[in-house]
């Protein structure tokens, strides 16, 4: 699956809707990928979110105006989805380090913010050969009990992962012996996006049982279809997590020839994982379709 060509074609959406509003899910509608996983692609590619990008293109682009037309910096503004002029002139003094009307007068055209370009020369540059070479399995259904919540990621303007997870994971483990039937010695963290598809997600903290009986008071049960999955490892402290999730989606998967499914994605802990700890290991698996 050429991943590379998908986002491709996002962002050329984008480059011809900068005077336009721009709904996210448009853009991964024109790239043929869900709203989460185009952004997670595009965040893991670029190192900044998608609105980021949008609204830095915009900027450049109103940069353009300034310099090549005598357009009034009121409809620049608009046209780049401001809803007033101050706004505007904040943000692009926070870009460009000068106000619109002092751009206007330099006229210096090598104040561009460049589009970005997605081959296989930059994805090697923003990932210096790192290679993760994962086992192709297949997961049986699981059955899982544990709690649950609602977050955004780090590929979303509102990431509050950091506040969410850990709150989580300090409220499951305490309770792990209320869940009876449970698979000794194993936890996952269980991602998938919520049933709307937008940039929030569900996350959940949980054992898998064997059979499933009385549910635990403020616990919930989920079930994982059986599906392929590739699982990769991950060393080093959790809270590094993002950095191997970050390779999976910008490296392996885009040149794979694979594609994620849309399931839920699988944390793994087991007895390699040592919590707040550098010389750990845990693993973490993606649905291929």
């Amino acid at each position: 699956m050429n991943y590379l060509l998908q986002v491709q074609k996002g962002i050329d959406y984008i480059e011809s809707q900068l005077d336009s509003d721009i709904a996210l899910r448009k853009v991964a509608s024109e790239a043929g990928l869900s709203q989460w996983h185009f952004q997670r692609i595009f965040k893991a590619l670029t190192n900044e979110t998608l609105k980021t990008y949008i609204r830095s293109r915009r900027l450049s682009g109103a940069l353009n105006k300034l310099i090549s037309s005598n357009e009034r910096i009121i409809d620049i503004s608009i046209a780049a989805g401001f809803e007033s002029q101050e706004s505007f002139t904040r943000a692009f003094k926070n870009t460009f380090d000068v106000t619109p009307n002092e751009a206007r007068k330099m006229a210096n055209k090598n104040m561009f913010i460049n589009k970005i370009e997605f081959d296989a020369e930059y994805l090697k540059h923003i990932n210096q050969g790192v290679s993760l070479t994962p086992e192709i399995y297949t997961q049986k259904e699981m059955l899982l009990v544990g709690v649950k919540t609602e977050f955004y990621s780090v590929d979303s303007e509102k990431n509050n992962m950091a506040d969410k997870l850990p709150l989580l994971w300090n409220e499951f483990l305490p309770r792990v012996n209320d869940i009876s039937d449970k698979v000794p010695d194993l936890g996952y963290g269980i991602v998938r996006q919520t049933q709307d598809k937008t940039d929030l997600l569900e996350y959940y903290a949980a054992c898998e049982v064997t059979q499933l009986n009385e549910i635990p008071k403020g616990m919930v049960s989920i079930t994982i279809p059986q599906c392929r999955y590739a699982k990769f490892s991950h060393n080093g402290n959790v809270n590094k997590i993002n950095n191997t999730v970050n390779y999976i989606y910008s490296s392996w998967l885009l040149q794979s020839g694979e594609r994620h499914s849309y399931g839920p994605d699988i944390e793994i802990y087991g007895h390699e994982y040592v919590p707040d700890s550098d010389d750990s290991t845990i693993y973490y698996a993606i649905p291929l379709a």
